[in-house]
């Protein structure tokens, strides 16, 4: 009996010591970390829409006002019924955990309340021990001192994890069902309830049935407790759990991670991922929508085609899926599949409504709309074309569309001739003379090339470096067609000086400004926002005229015909790299400029007629539409020094009443066709000269003269002293002459004869001027010789015509090689029947 008072007294003293300790243990926590807790950083787009966050902990804390009563009430059922009675701990409660942990032999169950929670997770309380869990209890009853109980279940509902890498109950919200907490319905927070106990378990997004389970169990408990009603239960059970997409919660997009590199930068680490800003960007989550799924349809078309050999997004993601489930993620090899971008920017500012950096951000983060280099291809053009109408050229200006030496351009090497790797059409010809407008509308390689030239590389670069393009471009004339690497978003930056009317936003910029949450602004872009001027408005007007043409009747008339661009007023240009290894397009409305980009992160052929105008434009389209609908377009105002001018489309110079030309139909019949159109030009392009080609001959204004009275300077060999080279035989060609080694390309037409019929009338008319100059003329010469001469013209060979390439048996139809056709065959592929120019006479003494 006296041993059993010495024990209890020492019992006694050593609980009154422990609880002595304890109680001083617990004073020492700060009760102020409560409330710090680690808050995402919520990223909004130019509408206010949440669309992403940023954080160390994915947590959004929230008043207890915006918590749902159901939600608290669940919790309440789920995870501490005598909630509201008790002053910080349940002891019977401990003392039944206590007995099934006793007979366990190990702590299995707890017996913590909602408050004992909170002081474990906000004080990371993580030993399974006795004495911690004293610990606990003593902390606890110092929180329910200190703090009301609205105050503690807000606290609580705040900090708890639910599974998912969801933090709070409002960033629950938002990760499974995609809405705020207050809007969750009683089903949805019965399942967040359901999840406290194990989360990560009993995720819906792990697994669905014991999600249910839990869910069901948390309700009936809140009917018990009266908190609901017997009917509002059985509709909650019966409820199908809906959730969204677990990348989706996790906002793990190329937009959202640039988001957040640029909220770092600008505020730092730490404050970015703890101090739960409100990033207000300038994104269109509407437009970023659709640009997401339009790449991701479109990249999927392209896979089926028949000629498409390589990987799949759907093979890699498969075996992507097999290697996360196995956990042997460090074994899996970069994805090989094709690829693709989005960029679009606002005209007038550079903000960026349209991010998309490739096709799944899980399988790879590399952004390839804004860190990849990689070539334009005849994307370039529109800035070829303008170097060459700010040094005097206009649209209406003859460029010469034939065979160019590839040793000039270097174009896939430095043999053969450029043509050959031609326009962006299967049907590829060349077409001789045309206006740079045709020759802009229709991508023409070869004579990008000669207006390339004739403006110079320098200067070309140079309007290039001003529009935007930072990247290195190589000083030779490939760059003319895009052979030089530059980023998408450098492209489209450079496009926005067209509908601008000749001036660009100084960069592209994604934040719009940086908030506390009580609104207090942090960092604001507005201040650094600035426009540089790069070409004079007429010339930015009449590339874009070109780039509408190109459009509406050009590489990019499917964009109407077959993909379905609305009726409004738009422009933009196709991209083909050579040998098709990228596709991009590259377009505007007056309000927003966009580029697409398709390929491979290792450059390989796409496969062989991959055109921009096949596999980037639908993309575009689909972009361009939505955006008419969110900012409607209006027409880009012409410039007031801009005239229009009747030009003839054959000479490029001013129209006169007699530019036409007489075309057979099909009939036989020779009719008269007017070669003429309007042009725009400045006062100081326009030409002054009228056409050349039809009409009149002009007056010479030099007498021809005797050759025996034209002054002639001394040979420098005495040619009766050089012996002569006999030709032997003739001369030794291969199959095919692409230079023209054996004859020229031009044939010379001859004189119709109704042409010579005026030319006689002409002599006739100025015999007596003739009768005072001795003719140069010399007289037909009788014999063999003379009649090889008169001959010679009419035994040249044929005028050669573009033909296609047959295709191999049971093979696509191969795209057609360019062969030289002069003169252009202008309809139903008969010869034109022209005029010759009559001959010259002179003034007379």
């Amino acid at each position: 009996m006296g041993l059993a008072a010495v024990v209890a007294v020492v019992f006694a003293v050593y609980i009154s010591i422990l609880a002595s300790d304890l109680n001083r243990q617990a004073a020492t926590f700060d009760l102020g970390k409560l409330e710090q807790m680690e808050s995402a950083s919520v990223i909004l787009d130019r509408n206010d829409k949440i669309f992403g966050q940023i954080y160390v902990e994915n947590r959004e804390t929230v008043p207890y006002d915006q918590l749902p009563r159901d939600l608290v009430n669940a919790a309440v059922a789920v995870e501490d019924a005598k909630f509201y009675q008790h002053g910080g701990y349940d002891f019977f409660g401990i003392i039944r955990a206590a007995l099934k942990n006793l007979i366990a032999g190990h702590v299995r169950q707890g017996g913590s309340t909602i408050t004992q929670q909170l002081a474990r997770n906000s004080f990371a309380l993580t030993q399974k021990t006795f004495r911690r869990k004293l610990l606990e209890i003593f902390l606890a009853r110092r929180i329910e001192e200190n703090f009301g109980k609205q105050k503690i279940m807000e606290l609580y509902l705040n900090r708890i994890y639910f599974g998912g890498g969801l933090y709070g109950a409002e960033a629950a919200a938002r990760g499974y069902f995609g809405k705020s907490a207050r809007e969750m319905s009683l089903a949805e927070c019965a399942t967040l309830a359901g999840l406290i106990k194990s989360p990560n378990r009993l995720s819906p997004w792990t697994d669905r049935a014991a999600s249910r389970d839990t869910r069901n169990y948390a309700l009936d408990r809140m009917r018990e407790l009266d908190f609901i009603s017997r009917e509002r239960c059985a509709s909650a059970q019966a409820e199908e759990i809906v959730t969204g997409s677990r990348q989706n919660a996790q906002g793990q997009t190329y937009a959202v991670d640039y988001i957040r590199q640029q909220v770092i930068a600008a505020v730092g680490w730490d404050r970015a991922m703890n101090e739960g800003f409100r990033i207000h960007t300038t994104i269109d989550v509407d437009l970023q929508t659709v640009a997401e799924d339009s790449l991701g349809s479109n990249l999927e078309r392209v896979e089926q085609h028949p000629d498409y050999k390589h990987q799949t997004y759907a093979e890699y993601a498969a075996n992507f899926r097999k290697a996360k489930a196995n956990g042997t993620m460090s074994d899996q090899p970069t994805p090989e599949y094709l690829q693709g971008a989005v960029i679009g920017l606002d005209n007038e500012t550079g903000d960026i409504l349209v991010l998309v950096g490739g096709r799944d951000f899980e399988h790879n983060q590399y952004d390839r709309a804004l860190q990849a280099k990689r070539p334009a291809g005849t994307a370039m053009l529109p800035f070829v074309y303008a170097t060459a109408f700010e040094k005097g050229t206009f649209p209406g200006s003859l460029v010469e569309d034939s065979p160019l030496d590839n040793r000039a351009v270097m174009i896939g090497g430095t043999t053969g001739i450029l043509g050959e790797w031609g326009p962006e059409s299967a049907e590829n010809r060349y077409e001789g003379a045309m206006t740079a407008r045709q020759a802009f509308a229709k991508s023409k390689n070869g004579a990008t090339v000669r207006i390339g030239m004739n403006a110079g590389v320098d200067s070309v670069l140079q309007l290039c470096s001003a529009a935007g393009i930072r990247s290195s471009l190589r000083p030779y004339p490939a760059t003319f067609l895009g052979s030089s690497e530059i980023t998408l978003a450098e492209l489209a930056l450079a496009y926005t000086i067209f509908p601008n009317g000749g001036w660009r936003p100084n960069t592209a910029h994604i934040l719009e400004r940086i908030e506390e949450k009580d609104g207090t602004v942090v960092w604001d872009a507005k201040p650094t926002r600035t426009r540089q001027t790069v070409i004079k408005s007429e010339t930015a007007y009449e590339v874009h005229s070109c780039l509408v043409d190109a459009l509406e009747s050009g590489t990019g008339k499917a964009a109407r015909t077959q993909f379905g661009l609305k009726k409004l007023p738009a422009a933009g240009k196709t991209g083909t790299a050579y040998d098709f290894t990228d596709a991009l397009f590259a377009g505007y409305d007056s309000n927003f400029t966009c580029a697409v980009w398709m390929g491979f992160d290792k450059p390989q052929k796409i496969y062989r007629g991959a055109f921009g105008g096949e596999l980037a434009l639908p993309v575009w389209v689909d972009i361009m539409n939505t955006a008419s609908e969110h900012y409607p377009p209006r027409e880009i105002t012409r410039p007031a020094n801009l005239k229009e001018v009747e030009i003839c489309s054959r000479s490029g110079l001013l129209a006169t009443d007699k530019c036409y030309d007489a075309v057979a139909t099909a009939s036989g019949n020779a009719v008269q066709r007017r070669t003429t159109y309007m042009e725009i030009t400045t006062p100081t392009q326009m030409p002054t000269e009228p056409c050349n080609v039809h009409g009149e001959p002009r007056t010479r204004l030099v007498r021809d003269l005797p050759s025996g009275d034209l002054p002639r300077a001394e040979l420098a060999v005495d040619l009766s002293e050089v012996t002569p080279v006999i030709v032997k035989s003739p001369t030794l060609l291969a199959d095919k002459d692409p230079y023209n080694s054996l004859k020229p390309t031009l044939k010379p037409e001859p004189e119709p004869e109704a042409k010579k019929e005026v030319a006689e009338n002409a002599k006739l008319d100025n015999s007596a001027s003739e009768s005072r100059v001795t003719s140069t003329k010399p007289e037909k010469v009788s014999g063999p010789a003379s009649e090889s001469i008169n001959q010679a013209p009419d035994s040249a060979a044929p005028i050669r015509k573009a033909i296609p390439v047959e295709p191999q048996e049971k093979k696509p139809v191969e795209i057609r090689r360019a062969i030289s056709v002069k003169p252009l065959d202008q309809v139903n592929e008969e010869e034109l029947l022209k005029s010759a120019t009559p001959p010259p006479t002179d003034l007379g003494e």
